[in-house]
């Protein structure tokens, strides 16, 4: 199927000026942070710079790409980044500890990335074509497949963060389809009955991870020092900060991990709170953006496709905040358009690409499946 007709539908819309103004602040912002954690472009600001470059082609592209041409092909999608996955286990490399990531000739793909994308078009265009199908119990078995399926190839990276996000955002969608609010109390109790036996699959250094969350002086040098430290930054960056490069805990590398899941941590010692309210608030204006966009769909694939892309990005936020601040067990989560990362960014910026279509094809009923007569806000 040709794209080009894709293309011509969505070229009569509006380019979306505000969230393109959010995504750049929120950008800029990242890139401060990553000069600042190198004292100057190299080696991660001069990189995120490309990186971010390339994401906003992709992000501009995708906004004037019609939605139809995602709905009609989400499977197939899925399918291949599940084969990625597959091949990740026999062909990926070991990096950090971690089998994650393929080399692909000139760069290198983390698959894991793209199947939070490909499992948001999946699921919604499986309850777009079941229609006012969609709350039933038995209707749930292919997307429930798919979740499981694929948490548990990422699992076997092992990557714990990205599972979590994947069901997360699974759940997400499968509560703004309508399901039935038994199917997540029944499944919140059988997520409780298997942690016992959850605990035996986890590596020994995941166990090290929650026993160190609990509590991190038992081993301040080991275990413990990357949270320590991350609250020592951030609680002496006070209400202003001291400074851009100015930071003593990042500076002088005490604080690891500071370009990529600690660079929050970063941004309190830096800047203060007042940079930490700031970044919330961006953070807020896009989230209100996407769920916005959100409530005026009225094609139940478009709205499910926004609700997952805003979950995702919410709680990357949320895991990310909470690791570094000590309220949650680190577990290797980026925070979304900060974190030094190719692969991550641009996984956000397709997804900010399909709320941008979302944003100028509202109005547009598509034509397989249901109308969304549901409302979930």
């Amino acid at each position: 199927m040709s794209m080009l007709p894709f293309f011509r539908f969505i070229g009569r819309g509006h380019y979306p000026f505000i969230l393109s103004l959010l995504l750049l602040s929120v950008c800029a912002l990242g890139l401060l942070m990553l000069y600042s954690a190198g004292n100057g472009l190299h080696p991660w600001a001069s990189r995120q710079m490309v990186h971010m470059g390339v994401g906003f082609v992709l992000f501009v592209v995708i906004s004037y790409i019609d939605l139809r041409f995602w709905l009609t092909h989400a499977t197939l999608l899925f399918g291949l980044t599940l084969a990625l996955l597959i091949a990740v286990e026999l062909l990926g490399f070991i990096g950090m500890g971690a089998k994650r990531w393929i080399h692909l000739y000139l760069f290198q793909v983390q698959p894991s990335e793209l199947t939070k994308l490909s499992l948001i078009l999946l699921v919604a265009s499986h309850f777009h074509f079941l229609g006012e199908k969609a709350p039933k119990l038995d209707n749930l078995v292919i997307p429930v497949l798919a979740i499981v399926a694929s948490s548990f190839l990422v699992l076997r990276q092992p990557d714990l963060g990205t599972a979590l996000i994947l069901v997360a955002v699974g759940v997400s969608m499968l509560f703004a389809a309508g399901t039935w609010w038994g199917v997540f109390v029944t499944g919140g109790f059988t997520f409780l009955l298997s942690l016992p036996v959850a605990w035996t699959f986890l590596r020994a250094y995941q166990k090290r991870r929650i026993l160190t969350f609990l509590n991190p002086d038992s081993d301040p040098l080991g275990g413990g020092y990357h949270l320590l430290q991350s609250k020592i930054a951030v609680g002496s960056g006070g209400v202003f900060g001291k400074g851009l490069g100015q930071g003593t805990q990042s500076q002088l590398d005490f604080l690891p991990e500071k370009q990529t899941d600690f660079i929050f941590t970063l941004l309190c010692e830096e800047w203060g709170l007042m940079g930490a309210l700031l970044l919330f608030v961006l953070f807020m204006g896009l989230l209100v953006y996407g769920y916005w966009t959100a409530f005026r769909c009225n094609a139940l694939f478009t709205k499910l496709v926004v609700v997952g892309v805003m979950s995702m990005f919410f709680f990357h936020i949320f895991m990310n905040v909470g690791m570094v601040l000590g309220v949650l067990p680190i577990v290797g989560i980026p925070l979304p358009l900060m974190s030094y990362g190719g692969t991550s960014l641009m996984t956000f910026m397709v997804g900010f690409g399909w709320v941008a279509a979302a944003r100028a094809q509202h109005h547009v009923r598509l034509p397989f499946g249901g109308e969304h007569s549901r409302d979930f806000f």
